[in-house]
């Protein structure tokens, strides 16, 4: 098991014994570190994705909006 150490203003201190008084405080910190982590790396995946998408719109073709009608039309009775 680690230890860290850092310090916070006081009144986020006073804040935080408030809302989790009678829990533990490691492992409370914990659970909001663990937290933290996965919402870096879910935000890390989503920007990945956006930026493969964004890539492969650039390749794409692009159509005319008389083009796209016309294929919505083709075929049609």
């Amino acid at each position: 098991m680690s230890t860290i150490n850092f310090s916070v203003p006081e009144d986020v201190k006073l804040a935080f014994n408030a809302a989790f008084e009678g829990q533990n405080k490691s492992a409370v910190l914990t659970q909001l570190m663990r937290d933290a982590v996965a919402q870096v790396e879910e935000r890390r995946r989503r920007e990945a994705a956006m930026q493969r998408i964004l890539a492969r719109r650039e390749q794409s073709p692009v159509f005319t909006a008389e083009q796209i009608e016309a294929a919505r039309q083709e075929g049609r009775p």
